[in-house]
This record gives C-alpha cells, structure tokens and sequence, in this order.
C-alpha cells in the first residue's frame, strides 16, 4: 500500500517527509505497457517525479494541482508528474528516440543544455483572469554543466524560488517509486520551537538542518527501495526526537473524463472535427496519462455540435 510519512524534529527548524508508492506506481506501469513499456531510465525517472510531486505537494499545503515538468532536447522530450491535493497522482511521458543504456538527465533531456524543469500550481477554484503560478530552473547546475540527478535540480528549484533549504534522495524501479525530504523551516513563527530552547540563533538553526541533511543524504537508492519506512526512519534517526504523524495514502487517479474530451473537440470546431471524421472514419482520442481512449463516429461528432446531443456519449469507449 503506498503510504506518505510526515514528521518532525522536536525543538528544531526541520521537518521531514517519506513516501512510498508501491500499487499506484506500478499502476501507472501497467496502464503503458499496451502502448509500448517505458525504457527503464525514463521509467525511473518517471517513478522519482511522481514520488517527488507527491512529496511537493504535501509540503504545500496547496489546494489544486502540482505540475512537476521536464523538457528539452534529447530522446526524451517530455516527462510530466502531477499530484493534486488530495495526494492522487499521474505521469506520462514523452520519448522521441533512443535512450542510451544507463542515460542520466544530461543525456536524455539536457544535450545542448537547454533543458528545463517546471513547477506549476494550478488552483483548484481559480478566479477569473487568474493564471497558475511557475517557477522554471535550468537543468545545469551554477558551473553550467548539466546535473545528473533530479533531487539536484529540485533542490536548486527550492533555493531559489522558495528560498528554502531542502535535501532530496529519490529512487524508483520497476515495483516502488520513493522518495525522502528534509527541509529547514524559518527559525521564527514555528510551534514546535516555542520554549524549548533547543535552537537559540541562526546558527544554532543551520547547524542542525545540516547534521539532519547529511543524515538523510547517507540513504543510497537501493535503500531508499528496499527498506520500509519504520526501517529507514530508525537507521537515519535513531539520536534525533522525531514525532511522526499518522500516514496519508497517494494513489494514482487520472483527472481525463469524457465532459473533457467532448469539450475539447468542441472547442476544434465543427468543420474541422467532422473533416477529421471523413479523413479517418471516426475521431479518437487516447489520454497518455491513464491509456483511456474515446472514440467518436460521424454520429457522436454531429451530437457534439447540437444543443439536445451536448450530453450524448459517444458510440465506443475502449479501455
């Protein structure tokens, strides 16, 4: 069962989170095998995103939709995570190519280092006029080389557009995607400081972020796959006062309906959705995040474009 930990350091400005998707990750495995598996680099790669947006969008508190995005130029032009607020999440992606055996970042998405990281919050209820936040970083580090792992260029995202000082170790196989994140929190306004005395400057702060950084950055992949959480949290924390909270549950779930599909064809225009129609036969549509396809007829497509036909369902919807 995947499971979301959360915790935090008694008396100090660091909390914590561990997650685990184990039934949810390989669902969204099992919904691309019919049209073709993922090679292994991109399918892990996928894994570590999914477990990262969960962790993002746990850690925000944000009522919408966590977009965690990768692009550029290599044989993967595309891979895309996104979790909302309830902890349901998806992933697909995108590969033009061959991946290299063993491709890391560079290879894959950053060879004449363009490549980009996006994260984008979508409000679940947006006012009019109302645009989703982005922040975008580079996927070369300060010294213009391109970083070979994600946590990197996630942390970097979080120094910069969050000003907050976090560490990441991400892993992912065939059977769980993983993910552990530690974060300092301002020394001021924290509850769990009130009285304590544990952390008296900015220092004194810093100092124990970093010790707990380095604790959780001792934690190899393999460990990260193997290890339950009771596990994990015992070998990195065993010396730390860790209050830990009851465990959410992420899933995966895909947002695609039949209203959004009927919407978009809407939205192309009659012409040119029944040229389409007298080109092919029929119009189908297939969500690259879940495998669902619709398919609509002359039929379906006429409906679409009447009042009393708005509603109708098309004639098949395979799985």
């Amino acid at each position: 069962m995947s499971e979301l930990h959360k915790f935090l350091f008694e008396g100090l400005p660091v909390r914590g989170m561990l997650v685990r998707l184990t039934d949810s990750w390989q669902e969204v495995l099992r919904r691309r095998e019919a049209a073709g598996a993922y090679p292994q680099e991109v399918s892990a790669l996928l894994g570590q995103m999914s477990a990262a947006a969960v962790l993002m969008q746990a850690n925000l508190k944000f009522n919408g939709a966590l977009i965690l995005q990768i692009h550029g130029d290599g044989p993967l032009k595309l891979a895309v995570a996104e979790a909302r607020s309830d902890l349901d999440f998806r992933a697909t992606a995108k590969v033009m190519g061959e991946v290299p055996a063993q491709a890391g970042l560079g290879d894959m998405l950053n060879v004449s280092g363009q490549g980009r990281c996006a994260i984008t919050l979508d409000p679940q209820d947006r006012l009019p006029g109302q645009q989703p936040y982005q922040g975008v970083v580079p996927l070369n580090g300060g010294d213009g080389q391109s970083l070979s792992q994600l946590s990197e260029v996630l942390e970097q995202y979080m120094r910069q557009s969050e000003q907050l000082e976090t560490r990441l170790v991400l892993a992912a196989d065939g059977q769980l995607a993983a993910g552990l994140l530690i974060q300092r929190l301002p020394l001021e306004g924290q509850g769990n400081l009130e009285g304590t005395g544990a952390v008296s400057s900015p220092e004194d702060a810093a100092e124990s972020f970093n010790r707990i950084a380095h604790l959780a950055a001792t934690l190899s992949q393999e460990e990260l796959l193997t290890l339950d959480a009771d596990t994990v949290m015992r070998r990195l924390f065993w010396e730390e006062d860790v209050r830990r909270f009851e465990p959410l549950k992420p899933r995966f779930a895909c947002t695609c309906s039949l209203e959004r599909v009927q919407h978009m064809l809407q939205g192309l225009g009659q012409e040119e959705a029944v040229g389409v129609v007298q080109e092919r036969g029929e119009i189908e549509v297939g969500c690259d995040f879940c495998g669902q396809h619709y398919h609509f007829d002359a039929v379906d497509v006429a409906a679409l474009f009447t009042p009393e036909g708005e509603t109708l369902a098309p004639t098949r919807t395979l799985h």
